[in-house]
């Protein structure tokens, strides 16, 4: 009877060692599904991360004349005619899903246009505030400069 109890602990004793052991030893990583795409920002962080205004280019054409504007990396922007001729500076900064401009050079105040992401070569329509309707292409992002 002692043998049979002493080898029914021994059995029980290496029975819970085992699976013991297995939970605390690693287990090789297990591969990825090929096509797991990678898990979007939440919150704040997703809408900001939609739409990227600091250090873009854009043409476009407003009011008839063939423009160009670039973005540097601190917000200010810098509006040129294709000809070279200066249109507008100031500052940009994005807002929710608009980017929002607040000329050095006119008393409109800040004039906000929708938004959505585009890359270098792709165009969107947006809108103003007003109501104004524009279509805008994103380009290669050309630093400009003030004319003297």
């Amino acid at each position: 009877m002692r043998l049979i109890i002493s080898l029914t602990t021994a059995a029980a004793f290496c029975a819970f060692s085992s699976s013991a052991w297995a939970q605390a030893a690693p287990s090789a990583p297990a591969a990825a599904p090929a096509a797991t795409p990678a898990a979007a920002p939440a919150g704040p962080a997703a809408k900001a991360a939609a739409f990227q205004l600091k250090e873009t280019s854009w043409s476009f054409v407003e009011k008839g004349t063939d423009s160009r504007m670039s973005i540097d990396a601190k917000g200010n922007y810098i509006e040129n005619s294709a000809a070279g001729k200066h249109i507008d500076h100031g500052t940009a900064v994005v807002k929710g899903d608009k980017a929002c401009f607040t000329s050095a050079m006119t008393k409109d105040g800040e004039v906000c246009w929708t938004t959505k992401p585009v890359e270098v070569g792709q165009s969107m329509d947006t809108v103003s505030d007003k109501g104004e309707k524009l279509t805008v292409n994103r380009v290669a992002y050309t630093p400009l400069s003030m004319p003297k």
